[in-house]
């Protein structure tokens, strides 16, 4: 199973009044999230299952997609790793998975799933992590495919 972790892209400071989940994508977010979106397009299975967060600025970075894609409560910011693994069947889902979201959700679940440990590891705004999970003669692995930033695409 190949999970694709996405960090939103950059998105306006918390302001007095606004709800967090309100929050939307700076002028530069939005071009990290097209950058970033053009970068995946070129490397996602047909098949890959979108899932997002409801925070605008994560249904704001999963559009720049131009897919389908479903909004997961279970993903909201606060999000435990054991809540995002099981919204994404981890490990058993057949088809990879794209999560848009937020940290510390994520950069705790690449940590659990790459060194058994929650520990909080940083993921860039519109950052991807790939992970994929792998047999090897018995052995459950899960890899590290690729880590790539909105300036790197």
């Amino acid at each position: 199973m190949d999970l694709i972790l996405w960090r939103h892209a950059e998105a306006l400071d918390a302001e007095d009044g606004v709800e967090d989940l309100d929050r939307a994508l700076t002028t530069r977010g939005e071009r990290q999230a097209a950058r970033m979106a053009a970068w995946l397009n070129q490397h996602l299975p047909a098949t890959t299952r979108i899932l997002a967060s409801p925070a605008r600025r994560t249904q704001q970075t999963a559009a720049a997609l131009e897919r389908k894609f479903k909004t997961v409560a279970a993903l909201a910011p606060g999000a435990t790793v054991p809540e995002m693994l099981a919204a994404v069947r981890w490990p058993d889902a057949r088809e990879p998975v794209l999560v848009v979201g937020h940290q510390p959700t994520l950069g705790l679940a690449a940590a659990w799933l790459l060194a058994g440990v929650a520990q909080p590891w940083s993921v860039k705004k519109g950052a991807v992590w790939w992970l994929r999970r792998r047999d090897r003669v018995g052995d459950e692995q899960t890899v590290l495919v690729t880590v790539r930033g909105p300036e790197q695409v």
